[in-house]
């Protein structure tokens, strides 16, 4: 087959233990999914969740040893991270049961939803949709899958440590179980809006302590039972 420009390739990401890779086709992200956040955003309540997509291209994949640089994204001056839950869709579909969404999982990993949070807020206060503050090149760094088959239990994550350090200051501490909305009960809902395809990723949401990042800092995220992530700011 003859394309009009070149064809661009897959973004992909390791698969841990493995030669394989896991190619990305959609990136969804939950807002607000942790109660602590939602208040510090300035929400409360378990309200409905909502989602936002970043492009496949985002996302910015770790090397063997868990590490990846990032380069400062352009016309920002507040670049704040957000340490995720990564869910890897496995199997597609659509109106799936919170029962058997688990079924449609391939694995998980950590991840960083990566915003240009000035840019964010000026197009929240104007009423305009702010993809530009989410949706740009490398702001989705993420680290090497866990097949689900590979976690110590069925339930490993259901109560994980979720955490990040900035050059080794804690910013993010929390766990897992504080997710207003579960892994099932969000590939639920977001499978009545979408068609989910494998390959795709699902980022959960992030806790509280969302903060700046400057060139020269390195971020370090971890969530218990899963490979580790660290990203160095150029």
């Amino acid at each position: 087959m003859e394309y009009v420009v070149p064809a661009p390739p897959s973004a992909t990401l390791p698969v841990l233990g493995s030669a394989l890779r896991f190619p990305v086709h959609r990136i969804y992200c939950v807002g607000r999914n942790y109660e602590d956040h939602a208040r510090e955003m300035g929400d409360s309540g378990r309200e409905p969740p909502f989602f936002f997509l970043k492009p496949a291209d985002s996302a910015l994949a770790a090397g063997a040893d868990g590490s990846v640089d990032m380069p400062y994204p352009s016309l920002t001056s507040d670049l704040q991270h957000e340490v995720e839950l990564v869910v890897a869709i496995g199997r597609g579909g659509r109106d799936i049961a919170v029962a058997q969404a688990l079924q449609h999982v391939y694995g998980y990993a950590v991840g960083l939803d990566m915003t240009r949070r000035d840019l964010q807020a000026q197009m929240k206060k104007n009423s305009r949709p702010w993809c530009i503050g989410k949706a740009f090149e490398h702001a989705a760094p993420t680290g090497s899958i866990t097949a689900a088959t590979a976690l110590a239990a069925p339930d490993a994550l259901d109560a994980a440590a979720i955490t990040l350090e900035v050059n080794g200051t804690m910013r993010q501490q929390s766990t897992t179980a504080h997710m207003i909305w579960s892994v099932a009960e969000t590939i639920a809902q977001l499978s009545c809006a979408w068609t989910l395809q494998a390959g795709d990723l699902i980022f959960t949401g992030t806790p509280a302590g969302v903060a700046a990042v400057q060139r020269g800092d390195t971020m370090h995220a971890r969530i218990a039972g899963l490979a580790d992530l660290r990203v160095r700011v150029l």
